[in-house]
């Protein structure tokens, strides 16, 4: 792709990623949306072989529909209420089309089936952007609006979310629709938790993309597209490799990693809140992602490739490890004993 016409799109999507989480009318932070939208498609569809074509238009259609929805949630409240302000939102009705509409830009069960078909068809780099950056929009609405809405409906919705995340993420082969599930899964681990504490979900959101971050620029930098490539990289950069066994470890939520302290932090809340319960089915629900981590560690460490293999051995490389790599997996790996400072900061 042209750098001009990359630095317009990237510039875009910080653009409307700004508007978005700043504004306090909805048209504002529909604009902001739209925005994030249209400057995604030519990074999803850059490649343009069929898939990512193919991508490219679901991720429109479902946004589209989304947008369409929170436009005429918010109509339907300024209507009932006067109010365009994003945190008056009081409709029953509103409130319930807000919450489908959050969930398809999310790709929150039950709305989840575009997420990993659109991230297997557009490039690694670009899959990041969509697991992270053009989540963080919708996070920062369902934040502003979560006092409003259904906490019954919410609950059940992230619980649907761990379950399919978990459940769909077991037989998959390709690195990208793996990463997609289990981004479905972490999403429904910060859904239960907005109505009663939403700084946690922030900060479990934040976690969650310095983790992921650094599992796609590793994955990047080896390129590595499915599990039985992934099976003969560790001849190309062994140090690489070692680390993402144990970033894919954090991002199970395995303790004694970073990806442990928000899971830690949100069943101590929904215990606080008399939702023992919700918290023991969410956390068994969880082993289905750790299943799916742990082929992909073994696979990236602990496997040696069969003789007979189709793929050419990587030669050695002597390359530096990209600086960004070294900062996410190391964030990704020690937060855990400063949790005191990390949770009194949010």
């Amino acid at each position: 792709m042209n750098p001009q016409a990359k630095l317009i799109f990237t510039t875009s999507l910080i653009l409307g990623t700004t508007i978005t989480i700043s504004s306090n009318h909805w048209i504002m932070a529909w604009t902001g949306l739209e925005i994030n939208t249209l400057a995604i498609l030519p990074l999803i569809s850059k490649s343009h072989h069929p898939r990512a074509i193919e991508a490219a238009t679901k991720y429109f259609l479902v946004q589209a529909a989304a947008s369409t929805l929170v436009l005429f949630s918010s109509m339907t409240n300024a209507w009932f209420t006067g109010q365009w302000d994003i945190t008056q939102l009081t409709h029953p009705v509103s409130c319930l089309i807000l919450t489908a509409a959050i969930s398809m830009k999310l790709g929150l069960a039950p709305f989840h089936f575009w997420f990993p078909e659109v991230l297997q068809g557009s490039p690694l780099m670009t899959g990041l952007l969509l697991s992270t950056i053009m989540k963080f929009p919708p996070i920062t609405l369902l934040y502003m609006t979560s006092p409003s809405l259904n906490p019954t409906l919410l609950t059940t919705m992230a619980i649907l979310s761990v379950a399919m995340g978990g459940w769909m993420g077991l037989n998959q082969t390709q690195t990208r629709k793996i990463m997609a599930f289990s981004s479905i899964s972490h999403l429904g681990w910060m859904t239960i938790i907005i109505i009663y504490n939403p700084k946690l979900t922030l900060l479990n959101f934040y976690l969650y993309t310095i983790m992921t971050a650094a599992v796609f620029i590793t994955l990047n930098s080896i390129k590595v597209l499915n599990l039985s490539t992934l099976m003969t990289t560790w001849t190309k950069t062994p140090p690489l490799n070692a680390i993402l066994l144990l970033t894919l470890l954090s991002l199970a939520g395995l303790p004694p990693l970073t990806g442990f302290l928000p899971k830690w932090l949100i069943i101590q809340e929904l215990t606080k809140q008399e939702m023992a319960p919700t918290a023991v089915i969410i956390s068994l629900l969880s082993l289905l992602s750790l299943f799916f981590y742990l082929r992909l560690a073994y696979c990236a460490t602990i496997t040696l490739p069969p003789h007979t293999t189709n793929h050419m051995k990587q030669w050695h490389t002597n390359k530096p490890v990209n600086t960004s790599v070294a900062v996410l997996t190391t964030l990704s790996l020690v937060l855990l004993p400063i949790s005191p400072m990390i949770t009194a900061m949010v």
